[in-house]
């Protein structure tokens, strides 16, 4: 189709319309992105991304879009590591903030247990003590039943 042998690195033209970062999808000026071989004897074989247009209208030098595939691919595959680092940092900092909240929640778990268990202690020693005194009132009334029965006999 096209002898292109211009050895961009995915700049758009002399205008700077823009450098283009991965694989282009569509040109400055509006038309889609074809793919194509080159038969340049500099690039044989060399797949590139063209505009539309100046593929049809077998522009050379112009300011529409061409990049290497190669290229573009490299730049898809470099942009996918900074996501990927992006997400890891990311993912490290829902972690960390994950640990926290699960810390105050058990810490909140831990302490309604320990005043449920304080409740419950304090109901039993309250109990104890009622139990207690009755005890001790049955144990005086005995005593003076006992002394009062040893004297009637005695």
């Amino acid at each position: 189709m096209s002898n292109v042998s211009v050895s961009s690195s995915g700049s758009t033209g002399p205008r700077g319309r823009g450098r283009i970062v991965g694989v282009p999808k569509r040109c400055w000026c509006g038309e889609e992105i074809v793919a194509l071989i080159s038969k340049s004897d500099s690039n044989p074989c060399r797949r590139y991304y063209r505009c539309g247009f100046a593929a049809k209208h077998r522009l050379k030098n112009d300011e529409h879009t061409f990049k290497w595939v190669d290229e573009a691919l490299l730049n898809e595959i470099d942009t996918l590591k900074e996501k990927n680092g992006e997400l890891e940092q990311e993912l490290k900092k829902v972690k960390t903030e994950s640990l926290e909240i699960e810390k105050i929640v058990c810490e909140k778990v831990q302490m309604k247990i320990e005043k449920e268990i304080f409740e419950k202690v304090e109901d039993a020693l309250s109990e104890a003590k009622g139990s207690t005194k009755k005890m001790m009132i049955v144990l005086v009334i005995g005593c003076i039943i006992m002394i009062g029965f040893n004297k009637l006999v005695g």
